[in-house]
């Protein structure tokens, strides 16, 4: 990477940018840090007519499949301890935050 670095000419492009073509679709998957990564494009007529992102959150926080089977954070959540009293609890915010840590903050 610091090869890379040293090779990085400030002021000058850092992609290359490609004719937008009248008709196509792409597809471009990774394994990201949290999990898969999903972008699908579609172009018509020269312009964006469909993109849609499917990010590890998607796919971690997903619900029952048709066979009833619990997503992973469900999964991950089912016997999560919740001491007596605790309106916020711990367990459940540890459990989500290491699926998506911004996430934490919408749940409790």
């Amino acid at each position: 990477m610091q090869s890379w670095i040293k090779q990085l000419k400030p002021g000058e492009p850092f992609c290359a940018h490609g004719k937008m073509p009248k008709e196509g679709q792409g597809v471009g998957m990774v394994e990201a840090a949290r999990g898969s990564l999903g972008h699908w494009l579609e172009v018509k007529k020269g312009k964006i007519s469909n993109y849609q992102i499917i990010a590890p959150t998607t796919w971690n926080f997903s619900p029952r499949d048709e066979q009833g089977v619990p997503g992973a954070l469900e999964q991950a959540l089912e016997g999560a301890p919740v001491r007596e009293g605790e309106k916020d609890p711990v367990a459940v915010q540890h459990i989500v935050r290491s699926f998506d840590p911004c996430m934490v903050c919408t749940v409790h």
